[in-house]
């Protein structure tokens, strides 16, 4: 019994490890969320628009505003990512335009703070579904 317990625990402990160090390691976020075709369309509209979000990889609500678009529509959004040490770090972009938390959108040069729906998002916009 102890032959087979011993080489169990050293499994969960190891996997759970590696699992963990992931987490710690990451420098962007990771959307999982699908995309419905109205949030890809939106996406694109907000790119094309020139709208704007800068994030942090390591802001929950910059989390949950980027899995209100899913991965597909995520894909398509023009992000700033303003951590140092986030992949594609601009941080001293983020400073110039004055930055102050996350999510923020730029919206025809209006800073907003703070986690949009879809839904506000195209009313501030102009989108039409």
């Amino acid at each position: 019994m102890k032959r087979l317990l011993i080489p169990l625990l050293a499994f969960l402990t190891l996997s759970n490890a590696s699992n963990s160090n992931h987490l710690y390691n990451q420098r962007e976020l990771i959307v999982t969320s699908e995309s419905t075709k109205e949030s890809i369309e939106l996406a694109k509209y907000l790119n094309d628009k020139g709208v704007v979000k800068y994030s942090a990889y390591w802001c929950s609500n910059c989390l949950n505003q980027s899995e209100l678009f899913g991965k597909q529509a995520y894909e398509e959004l023009n992000v700033v990512e303003c951590a140092r040490d986030g992949v594609n770090s601009k941080t001293q972009l983020c400073i110039d335009k004055g930055i102050k938390g996350f999510p923020t959108w730029e919206i025809n040069g209006k800073l907003i703070l703070g986690v949009l729906s879809l839904k506000e998002l195209s009313k501030l916009t102009g989108f039409k579904y």
